[in-house]
């Protein structure tokens, strides 16, 4: 048997509450992985729902969540001058999920799937060395010369120019009125708009903890599977080694597919959780999530890094 998916929150350690979801089954949980979904920036977590359920319906626990100024996490005063920043989101709001999913799951394996940013937060979590494996789908930090050469410009202009200046006269960027993504606090609109190549240089670099930020990625040691996709403006195989660099001592694997490969014209940075990809990209996620392996022929174009 099952259970309804149950919403709940979680206190992090600087006593925010974080909103957060869990599909959960009854009975024997070993063997049984658990799964959290860490999201892209200003990407609410019920798009990421029916993957969730899918991956549920396939035998995973599942715990989707919203980072602090997002959806269910968003403050009851408003965004306006909310402070938010990359590191919060990682060393904080993942951190509490998964410190609350080794509570509540104890002995279980703990994966995670992180999309674009959450791929970058993930090693900002203290508890990373918990997560076995991890699949991400376009994760970088938004180094803009790593961006597509033939929408660059484009790019830095309105997502390094345009979304700030907006941002700082509003106190916060309004998302959601100009149907662009979500409401995202000002905070993260400043680094989006300011990250640097290298990691100790980034614009939050006077945060103070322990260990030092850049080190903290080199606590996580688990396989993962970075996947590029050909017509992800941002995502691109650049992008995508620069992120995996800051993992030193994980066993790093990168796939990278184009839409060809499975009959479709376009997938794009946000498309991969798109139900329409239930049943082409998704069990690629899953059977990597459950044996660390890919089906063939995917698994001949697996690239070790590093």
């Amino acid at each position: 048997m099952t259970a309804p998916p149950r919403d709940f929150q979680v206190v992090t350690a600087d006593q925010l509450l974080i909103g957060a979801r869990e599909w959960r089954h009854d009975g024997d949980a070993s063997g049984r992985n658990v799964v959290v979904i860490a999201p892209a920036t200003s990407v609410r977590a019920r798009y990421y729902h029916r993957f969730a359920e899918y991956l549920h319906a396939s035998g995973c626990d599942v715990v989707t969540f919203d980072y602090r100024g997002i959806g269910a996490s968003r403050p009851l005063g408003g965004l306006r001058r909310f402070n938010a920043s990359y590191v919060d989101w990682g060393r904080y709001d993942l951190e509490a999920v998964l410190q609350y999913v080794t509570s509540r799951y104890p002995g279980q394996p703990i994966d995670v799937v992180a999309h674009s940013i959450g791929g970058f937060t993930l090693g900002l979590a203290a508890s990373s060395h918990r997560v076995r494996r991890a699949l991400t789908v376009g994760a970088q930090i938004a180094y803009w010369p790593d961006y597509n050469p033939r929408k660059r410009l484009q790019m830095v202009l309105r997502w390094h120019l345009f979304m700030p200046l907006v941002a700082w006269l509003f106190g916060y960027f309004p998302g959601a009125r100009l149907g662009w993504l979500e409401d995202t606090p000002l905070g993260i609109v400043r680094q989006w708009s300011a990250l640097h190549r290298d990691f100790e240089k980034q614009p939050w670099k006077t945060h103070r903890t322990d260990p030092p930020l850049p080190l903290r990625f080199e606590l996580f040691r688990g396989d993962t599977l970075a996947i590029s996709l050909a017509d992800d403006d941002w995502g691109t195989p650049a992008a995508i080694r620069r992120l995996l660099g800051l993992y030193k001592h994980a066993r790093r694997h990168h796939l990278h597919l184009e839409p060809a490969d499975i009959g479709v014209s376009q997938i794009g940075h946000f498309a991969y959780f798109n139900s329409r990809f239930a049943d082409s990209l998704w069990p690629l996620a899953l059977r990597w999530l459950q044996t660390g392996a890919m089906p063939a022929p995917f698994a001949a174009r697996l690239c070790a890094v590093g």
